[in-house]
């Protein structure tokens, strides 16, 4: 088939996709069992009788999981479910010790729930949410650790899990990366995971199908598992959607099926046909009474809730005039909007607060290469800071590569009171200056007549000299200025 056929069909069609987002709680203990549900411990150092699915060991569920549930169902727009139960899922693998995964199908803790996700044009899609479950996690088989034998971790066994699964809405493999971004910041914004694709804490599977463009039918889907990053879904949809379409285009037809995505090649393969329902034979789990969430309950974790990103960044462009793109930075990091919070109480020029994080601060920490939270000057230092520079007592050069750098030593200290002691205020002295600018000149001779002839580019040279003399106590503005009026 040629090239050319094989992009009029594409053409021809439009993807349907939902995608089932996996995340992982960050709470301390497993969902059922009081088993550490922490990340990178030696193999199967988190397992205990519950995890392991000896005979006679009875799950009891962890309070935590249901509020960290409930906190990110209302912040998708979802009903939350108050009476709600879990099920068993029946399947054999070698990293499921029961023989079954306890899931919710029937009755999930939230359902009816939507996004709405901004697109590179500026315009906004909403996707729905179809229902948000609990679930344990399985364990991880490994196969490469053996030449004879897979492995088997089962730390991983029982860590909980919310599944969010998403109405089939999407439309494109941009849509797709919007959506799971979201959801990772928000995640992370609620604190209830750390959305770590890389460790596995946040995966994804897409569905996948095509229609041509018009019908309102659903075509034929195949699953894409263990997506496990936000690039990789975009490359799974794209090519799969091209692969879809050449298929209906010479006239095969699409089997229903789980597929696996290789990332080195960018392409995807059939693992298994896909199941059905009624393969797992759901039923109600006889070990654990339902989930029952009273109206006050519900309305404490409706109270805690914070002020989602979104919210925020509008506030911050109605409040301080900065543009969606920099309110929106501030607004998606947590602890960074905290710091700003902390740091607002002190500065006297919110705009240049902002100015900072977003430029020499973030410079800072992407050099050390932290986070906000580990940063050592605290926000009310980096707010004093600020503020002598705003002031002309100490110039940013000297604020960012000396008083800066001292305080992260001095957790106490004041910034002003110890830029005077590391010599770095300004000198207000205007014969001291101007005896720098005079030397500075007779240095430059060519250049001032340069200057004089009409090449004005050199003044910036001649105020660089004289800053480097003053060691940087001197105010830049005011040093241009003496400079002007003795060229004249």
């Amino acid at each position: 088939m040629s090239t050319t056929t094989i992009v009029k069909e594409v053409e021809d069609f439009e993807l349907v996709s939902g995608l089932e987002i996996h995340v992982q709680l960050n709470t301390q203990s497993k969902i059922f069992c009081s088993d550490s549900a922490a990340f990178g411990a030696e193999a199967n150092e988190h397992i205990s009788a519950v995890s392991l699915g000896l005979p006679g060991a009875l799950p009891k569920l962890n309070k935590e999981v249901i509020e960290k549930a409930m906190r990110i169902g209302l912040a998708l727009n979802c009903e939350i479910n108050q009476y709600n139960f879990f099920d068993r899922k029946n399947y054999f693998y070698a990293d499921l010790p029961k023989g079954y995964q306890i899931t919710q199908d029937n009755s999930p803790i939230c359902k009816n729930g939507y996004l709405n996700v901004q697109l590179s044009d500026g315009t906004e899609k909403r996707i729905g949410i179809n229902r948000i479950h609990l679930e344990e996690d399985a364990g991880k088989s490994m196969h490469d650790q053996d030449d004879h034998y897979s492995l088997v971790d089962l730390n991983r066994a029982g860590v909980p899990l919310i599944e969010i699964v998403t109405e089939p809405d999407i439309r494109s493999a941009e849509e797709a990366s919007a959506l799971l971004s979201e959801i990772r910041q928000l995640v992370r914004f609620l604190n209830v995971s750390d959305g770590n694709m890389e460790e596995g804490s946040l995966r994804c599977d897409a569905n996948i199908s095509i229609r041509e463009k018009g019908s309102i039918a659903f075509g034929t889907r195949c699953e894409v598992k263990n997506l496990n990053s936000i690039r990789n879904v975009r490359r799974a949809i794209d090519f799969e959607f091209g692969r879809q379409v050449e298929v209906v285009a010479t006239g095969g037809k699409i089997i229903q099926s789980t597929l696996n995505f290789d990332a080195d090649k960018g392409t995807t393969s059939p693992m298994r046909s896909k199941e059905e329902a009624n393969d797992y034979r759901y039923f109600p789990d006889p070990d654990l009474p339902p989930v029952v969430i009273s109206d006050e309950w519900l309305a404490r974790v409706k109270a805690a809730m914070p002020v989602l990103p979104k919210e925020i960044a509008k506030q911050l462009v109605a409040e301080l005039g900065i543009n969606l793109s920099e309110a929106s930075v501030l607004a998606d990091d947590r602890d960074l909007y905290q710091y700003y919070n902390e740091a607002k109480k002190y500065i006297k020029q919110l705009k240049s607060l902002v100015n900072w994080l977003l430029g020499s601060i973030r410079a800072i920490l992407n050099e050390k290469q932290i986070d906000i939270s580990a940063y050592a000057v605290k926000p009310a230092q980096l707010a004093q800071t600020i503020n002598l520079v705003d002031e002309k007592k100490i110039s940013q050069q000297n604020a960012v590569q000396q008083l800066l750098p001292a305080l992260e030593n001095k957790a106490e200290a004041n910034a002003e009171e110890l830029a005077q002691q590391l010599n770095l205020l300004i000198v207000e002295d205007a014969d001291a200056i101007s005896r720098l600018i005079d030397e500075v000149l007779a240095k430059y001779e060519a250049q001032v007549e340069a200057y004089k002839k009409g090449k004005k580019g050199v003044l910036g040279l001649f105020v660089g000299e004289v800053m480097k003399l003053a060691k940087g106590k001197a105010d830049a503005k005011k040093v241009n200025e003496l400079i002007l009026e003795k060229l004249k």
